[in-house]
């Protein structure tokens, strides 16, 4: 592989890959403007986050298999295909029963870009490479929430919410392009993995019983689900909270990404001196400790705007180690079933995400408890699945030592 090939390869997965994340965050300073001309509230409209949430969390799941058996690319076309005219549905939509519609559908169809750049990582590069190749996939995806917001902010203003969902389809269609012209084929289509239901989980299960993919898929999974909690509650933190503008709130996000823009790149030196989990595991407990001070902070009323946004940069600081290290760990052990791998790391942390956004709407009170409180809950959490999967990985070496030496 040239160095132009390297490059015009990691961006496409790149892109692949924040299909999702645009769609997310590009939306998000439109939350007013929706909640208005839908007749509806911002709390509601939520709902049609969690619904992307879940969409992602459901559609990984079948694009797993489907990407084992037929191969990377039809199923590909399939998934983008859906995700267009999901998007113009979401631009021409008139009551928020049928956003949080296509909002489903489109997260069923957008998703299978997450599936594929992971599983085409580990068929395209070199296992030793996988973790430095996810971070510069991350490093991709960390600059979606820079322009998103802020592109999403404008364009509301300017032209009205509908907008951002025509312009996510055009994004759409350039990708398919890119994919059709430019992107290798990766793992070919494999007749042998049978689609029936009972060997589909039966690929599932063999992903399950790898101790190293449960502790850092489930630990790596609820940690990062932090992010969800803060994206589903900062609309109404900081615009109907804190009283910000569209394109305001716009400028925060883009700020608050560079928190994890920049440990990203960090993290390439890091690898040099230490192993991924020792990144991981440090970073939880820094990202847990954080949080309960920003919990503690904000209940006993020590921050505005201004100390808010900085406790916040300084948890999101965690997500650019956690994320790429934890998806690292989670994909080495499979080959033959890196598809499968792949969706059900990506559904678990979608899954996390759906509920956690979820809670966070459930429990608005018009303070940033809920939101801060949630990304707390799922650092912690992440913390103590990650130190209970150590005990069970290290057990499994232990026992299997013996045998091996025998």
């Amino acid at each position: 592989m040239t160095r132009r090939q390297h490059f015009v390869i990691i961006l496409i997965l790149g892109t692949l890959s924040t299909i999702s994340p645009f769609s997310i965050d590009m939306y998000l300073p439109g939350f007013p403007a929706i909640a208005k001309d839908l007749n509806t509230t911002i709390d509601k409209v939520q709902f049609s986050l969690t619904a992307y949430f879940f969409g992602i969390a459901a559609g990984q799941m079948l694009y797993g298999p489907l990407l084992d058996r037929f191969g990377r690319k039809i199923p590909l076309y399939a998934g983008l295909g859906l995700y267009l005219l999901a998007s113009v549905g979401c631009a021409f939509t008139h009551s928020i029963e049928m956003l949080v519609l296509m909002r489903l559908l489109q997260a069923l169809g957008g998703c299978v870009g997450m599936v594929a750049a992971q599983a085409l990582v580990r068929d395209l590069f070199p296992v030793s490479n996988i973790a430095q190749v996810f971070s510069l996939l991350t490093l991709v995806i960390a600059v979606s929430p820079m322009i998103a917001p802020t592109v999403g902010g404008y364009a509301t203003v300017a032209f009205g919410w509908h907008s951002i969902f025509l312009i996510l389809a055009g994004i759409t269609v350039l990708i398919l392009v890119a994919v059709y012209y430019a992107l290798p084929n990766g793992r070919p289509a494999d007749p042998s993995i049978s689609l029936r239901p009972q060997a589909v989980l039966g690929s599932f299960f063999t992903v399950l019983r790898q101790p190293q993919f449960m502790t850092y898929a489930f630990a790596g999974g609820l940690s990062t689900a932090s992010s969800f909690a803060y994206i589903a509650g900062s609309p109404d933190v900081f615009m109907n909270l804190y009283h910000v503008s569209e394109q305001q709130y716009g400028w925060i996000f883009a700020f608050l990404a560079i928190a994890v823009l920049a440990p990203n790149q960090l993290n390439h030196v890091l690898l040099k001196r230490f192993s991924n989990e020792q990144i991981v595991h440090t970073t939880l407990i820094y990202q847990s400790a954080v949080g309960l001070i920003m919990v503690f902070g904000s209940w006993a009323g020590w921050f505005g705007l201004t100390g808010l946004l900085g406790m916040l940069f300084l948890f999101l600081l965690g997500q650019g180690l956690v994320g790429p290290n934890s998806s690292a760990l989670s994909m080495m052990p499979f080959a033959r079933h890196a598809g499968s791998a792949a969706a059900l790391m990506g559904s678990l942390r979608m899954g996390f995400g759906a509920l956690v956004s979820a809670l966070v709407s459930l429990m608005h009170n018009g303070t940033a408890l809920p939101m801060i409180g949630m990304m707390t809950f799922c650092a912690v959490g992440g913390l103590l699945i990650l130190l209970i999967g150590e005990r069970a990985i290290a057990h499994r070496s232990d026992s299997v030592a013996p045998k091996a030496a025998l």
